[in-house]
């Protein structure tokens, strides 16, 4: 149903051994390839049209290879950037973005149309190693049916979850190996401090994110270890969910996810029947780049330059379920009455997620699973 799964987010990886994609003349150059080959994670998407009109316009074809989950798509990535599989990657997102640049996955290119992207999700840009595509929101969802049947009011915020009324009642994803689950311990991180960024100093005082995870594994939380199995397996108000008999009715996932039950329900509610605890987001952004020693970079800098156009930015959310950066593009009355994006957040710089993000997952790894 939700497009959108990125699970794993930190995958270690064996040797890998492969060769770069894309035509080759008689003599192994590829220098005169009219075939661009972008390498992604699952959830790429786009409207054929909306691919045909740059192939037409710029002359490339598109070939696209999709590379498993998040984190393992990076990964290989990083494994095979002397001899690579592709010319541009598509889906490193903030939580792993620092693994791609420390590790010269790309090389420097500003694209077309970066000055139209939102001032709030630039980034590198001394260098440009990477174009912000697309944001999301990972968030508590919550099952509406539930919390009205019981006459609960849904939680609203990070230390709502801790209540006794919300006992046994969260599942979250694997932090070590899910994307959004990885986010959620992040926006923990941003909110309480503890060698991350706090908005205050009486969430410094709570004791830092590791206390509120101890007191949230009091309270019940359960860990699966990817969004399919949280989302559609264990969470009471996913279309899946409830054919499978779940019992949990709050779950980690995107804004987005409201939106997409709408869109894909069968028949079609004129409501969500899930919701968003807005007080429990932590911003996502994902980017593109050209890859260093890519086989054919002029027409990777004419997709990347492609992937800023309205007309791609416009196509993103309905195929992908995320938000466009560029100012001005619009999104699906869908997304704007039934997951808007959440007016305040929680980010961290990151160079911070860079210097933290092993040992946070190391130790909450150690906290919450044993």
């Amino acid at each position: 149903m939700h497009t959108r799964t990125f699970v794993a987010a930190a995958v270690g990886l064996g040797l890998v051994t492969l060769s770069a994609c894309g035509s080759s003349d008689d003599d192994g150059s590829t220098a005169g390839s009219r075939t661009v080959t972008l390498v992604s994670h699952d959830s790429w998407a786009v409207s054929k049209s909306v691919l045909a009109d740059f192939e037409k316009q710029s002359g490339y074809q598109v070939k696209v290879l999709k590379d498993g989950d998040a984190g393992q798509a990076v990964n290989k990535a990083v494994l095979t950037k002397d001899n690579p599989q592709g010319d541009v990657f598509f889906g490193v997102d903030n939580t792993l973005l620092s693994r791609a640049l420390d590790n010269g996955l790309f090389q420097s290119y500003e694209a077309k149309g970066s000055d139209q992207v939102l001032p709030a999700y630039r980034t590198d840009r001394g260098k440009h190693r990477v174009t912000p595509v697309d944001t999301g929101d990972i968030c508590v969802n919550y099952d509406k049916a539930y919390f009205s049947e019981h006459k609960l009011t849904p939680p609203a915020s990070f230390d709502d979850l801790l209540k006794p009324a919300y006992k046994n009642l969260l599942v979250t994803e694997n932090a070590a190996t899910s994307s959004p689950g990885l986010g959620f311990l992040l926006g923990t991180a941003a909110k309480y401090g503890g060698g991350g960024t706090s908005r205050s100093s009486e969430a410094e005082s709570g004791g830092g994110w590791a206390d509120y995870w101890k007191k949230l594994k009091a309270n019940g939380v359960k860990v699966v270890d990817g969004w399919e199995q949280a989302y559609n397996e264990e969470f009471s108000g996913s279309a899946g969910g409830r054919k499978a008999g779940a019992d949990r009715p709050l779950v980690v996932s995107y804004a987005s996810s409201p939106p997409a039950e709408v869109i894909y329900g069968d028949p079609k509610p004129t409501t969500a029947p899930t919701g968003v605890s807005t007080g429990t987001c932590f911003r996502q952004v994902e980017y593109a780049g050209l890859l260093s020693n890519a086989a054919n970079p002029e027409g990777g800098k004419a997709l990347l330059d492609f992937l800023l156009t309205a007309e791609f930015q416009q196509d993103m959310p309905l195929n992908m379920f995320v938000y466009p950066v560029r100012k001005g593009a619009e999104v699906p009355a869908e997304f704007t009455e039934f997951g808007p994006q959440a007016k305040d957040p929680e980010t961290l710089d990151p160079a911070k997620i860079a210097d933290n993000r092993d040992d946070w997952v190391k130790s909450w790894t150690s906290l919450v699973l044993k």
